[in-house]
């Protein structure tokens, strides 16, 4: 296999070799959507992640600003401080993924191709 390193390939084929000294069958499989699936994740975690976190806005979950004189600047900058930069960054891929002229091209597109990929995985496994 291309691309895996050494020591992991060594330790998978030692792997292969005991599930069959032990009465294992191994059998080499094919799951030809599994190449989208990193794609995938990238659009579905963060769209994800951005739905559940909306609710940590300073109010009933999560980090809150004290010294923020409104309402609207409590939400701002407790949302500001209290999510490290690749939580906001995760927060608007997924927002923009969510939105509206967005959402059948994107995240739409990315469920249906999940369920290729967990289709792949049931008819091999």
């Amino acid at each position: 296999v291309e691309g895996i390193d050494r020591e992991v390939k060594e330790a998978v084929y030692r792997i292969i070799k005991l599930a069959e000294d032990i009465g294992g069958i191994v059998e080499e499989i094919s799951l030809p959507s599994l190449e989208y699936a990193l794609s995938v994740y990238y659009i579905i975690a963060p769209s994800e992640a951005s739905s559940n976190l909306s609710r940590f806005d300073g109010v009933r979950y999560g980090y809150r600003n004290v010294e923020a004189e409104s309402l609207r600047e409590m939400y701002r900058r407790s949302r500001a401080e209290g999510f490290g930069d690749e939580v906001k960054r995760r927060i608007m891929i997924g927002t923009y993924c969510l939105s509206a002229g967005y959402y059948d091209a994107y995240y739409e597109k990315a469920q249906r191709v999940r369920t290729l990929v967990i289709g792949d995985f049931k008819k091999a496994f």
